[in-house]
């Protein structure tokens, strides 16, 4: 096999296309590693301090397609510093010397100044994708440089990113000869835009399959826009709230009715429950629906959801209250992916464990779940592990920490203990409520899939941390909150840091010498010490940040975060 010809090999690595087997492929020989770092096209980087831009372009200098992830997830609970990190600039400066033919970039997490956006429009004459997931630093007037100088753009998602409005100009500087655009989503952007623009735009761009509008986007503006794109396969609403005629409901009724290849529903910034039957033409079409942002009640789910029996995946507040869960496990028999987020993260919930346990038996496919909620019971979460084997991800956030079984006052040990048994591919575990080490050593001797651990306020002792590290292999990602673990917990996983994506430590028991040791013993693990207070001398670490790199210690570390 490694004396094939380098052109027949390639054109058979043409048919790998997965990140993971392009990996198992270059690990066979010599031969093939050079092969396939020649062919390969397409590349995704789960920590942008894992590897240099140069690394990169030296082992692939034919990438076309690049994803790229910089600060964890925690940066979303303000857990990071304001100016950590995870910038775009170097990458940029760097790709456009060497990488002309780029054609898609998807970022997550990243800072992303107007500077990139401008060399990115300029540097790159095939460029076709943008997405940028939960990014900052950037504009409008960025915005404007893509839409004016990227001829042949098909995908601008500006997902959940923190954008600074310098005026609604950047949707007309897209020129009129524009016709290319399968995708726009500007659903987080917190201004005004030119509606006229973006009339004209829709119309022109008849391959536009997804559009998603931010809340200043009106009912009417919304019923326009759909008059010019009934191919639409995803859509985001507007505002839908505000006052209309009734030929005007009509009309925008007659228009939602009229997209037929509609499958995927989100926005509903400040719902009016009024308009909502408006939707139930459509609802047996539905597969995708997103009401994360519509603070609606129960009874207006439970009629929404009886006109959608083919919802695959469904986005909630917990304003829906049990009973509206209940008639989602009713009506919604092939739901796969739940996800109910709280109004208020502070305050008392409005579901319980009765919700999650409806549709865990009315739902048998469900296989990922992300449910926050005010109390929850071992019983409630066994039921679920049983009723539902197939579940990959299971996120639960009893919104009190530390919160035992409501009605036995037990640790919440047996509930995760019988996720991890019933569910032989769970790949994804967050931990909530009163847990002792007892659960985490289900989790060692059970949880050998799992992927990614969160933890927070949770176990008695550093033997919990050490069961989790010993008893699971394929761990990547190990996120740890306000525990009680110390330096023999984090010196315990030596064997296993270099081979995850990264761990991170903050509000537990670890300490300078104990991070310090961690560093010395594994130099090829950049150990980042995040301080709260740099004049501080306490030996103990607030925020402990460690990961794998290539590259060594970063150049661009804020202050208040040591490299160790």
């Amino acid at each position: 096999m490694t004396s094939f010809p380098d052109e027949v090999l390639e054109y058979v690595l043409k048919f790998i296309t997965t990140h993971k087997d392009r990996n198992a492929v270059s690990l066979v020989c010599k031969a093939w590693y050079s092969v396939e770092g020649w062919n390969r096209q397409s590349v995704f980087i789960g920590n942008c301090y894992a590897v240099s831009p140069e690394i990169l372009i030296n082992r692939f200098p034919r990438i076309k397609t690049m994803t790229l992830k910089g600060r964890p997830r925690f940066a979303d609970f303000n857990l990071f510093p304001q100016d950590w990190g995870a910038y775009l600039h170097p990458w940029v400066v760097t790709m456009a010397a060497r990488y002309p033919w780029l054609e898609e970039l998807r970022l997550k997490r990243m800072t992303v100044s107007d500077e990139c956006l401008v060399m990115l429009a300029h540097a790159f004459p095939n460029f076709r994708v943008l997405v940028l997931t939960s990014c900052d630093g950037f504009s409008t007037d960025g915005l404007a440089a893509i839409a004016g100088h990227c001829r042949h753009l098909t995908v601008l998602d500006l997902q959940e990113s923190d954008i600074e409005n310098r005026g609604g100009h950047w949707l007309s500087c897209f020129p009129e000869t524009c016709t290319s655009l399968v995708c726009l989503n500007f659903a987080c952007l917190n201004s005004v835009v030119d509606f006229d623009a973006l009339e004209k735009l829709v119309e022109r761009c008849t391959s536009l399959k997804s559009l998603k509008l931010n809340k200043g986007v009106s009912l009417e503006q919304l019923q326009r826009l759909l008059v010019r794109a009934p191919q639409l396969c995803d859509l985001g609403t507007g505002s839908y709230s505000q006052q209309l005629k009734w030929t005007q409901y009509a009309e925008l009724q007659t228009a939602i009715t009229n997209c037929k290849d509609l499958r995927s529903l989100s926005g509903f910034w400040d719902v009016a429950p009024v308009f909502v039957p408006s939707l139930y033409p459509i609802g047996r079409n539905l597969t995708t629906l997103n009401l994360s942002y519509a603070t609606i009640r129960g009874n207006v789910l439970m009629k929404l959801v009886s006109h959608c029996p083919n919802l695959k995946r469904l986005w909630v507040q917990d304003f829906v209250e049990d009973k509206g869960l209940q008639a989602v496990g009713m009506n919604c028999k092939e739901l796969q992916e739940l996800r109910v987020f709280p109004v208020d993260p502070l305050g008392h919930g409005y579901v319980t464990e009765i919700g999650l346990v409806a549709i865990s038996e009315g739902c048998p496919n469900l296989s990922s779940v992300l449910y926050f909620c005010r109390q929850c019971t071992n019983a409630a979460i066994i039921a679920v592990a049983k009723n539902c084997p197939n579940l990959t991800r299971f996120r639960l956030c009893i919104i009190t920490p530390q919160r035992p079984d409501h009605e036995t006052g037990e640790p919440m040990d047996e509930a995760f203990g019988a996720i991890v048994k019933h569910c032989k591919d769970l790949r994804r575990l967050a931990l909530s409520g009163l847990l002792t080490d007892k659960a985490f050593e289900y989790i060692g001797l059970y949880g050998k899939r799992l992927q990614t651990l969160s933890v927070a306020f949770a176990g008695d002792s550093d033997l919990a941390m050490q069961y989790v590290l010993n008893g699971c292999p394929n761990l990547r990602k190990l996120e740890i909150r306000d525990s009680p673990f110390g330096d023999a917990a984090l010196l315990s996983g030596l064997h296993r840091y270099e081979s995850m994506r990264f761990l991170w430590m903050s509000a537990c028991n670890i300490t300078l010498i104990g991070c310090g040791w961690l560093a010395n013993q594994l130099p090829r693990l950049n150990v980042e010490v995040i301080k709260e207070n740099e004049n501080s001398r306490d030996l103990t670490i607030e925020k402990l940040y460690a990961y794998r790199s290539v590259a060594g210690p970063r150049s661009d570390a804020p202050h208040c975060v040591v490299t160790l």
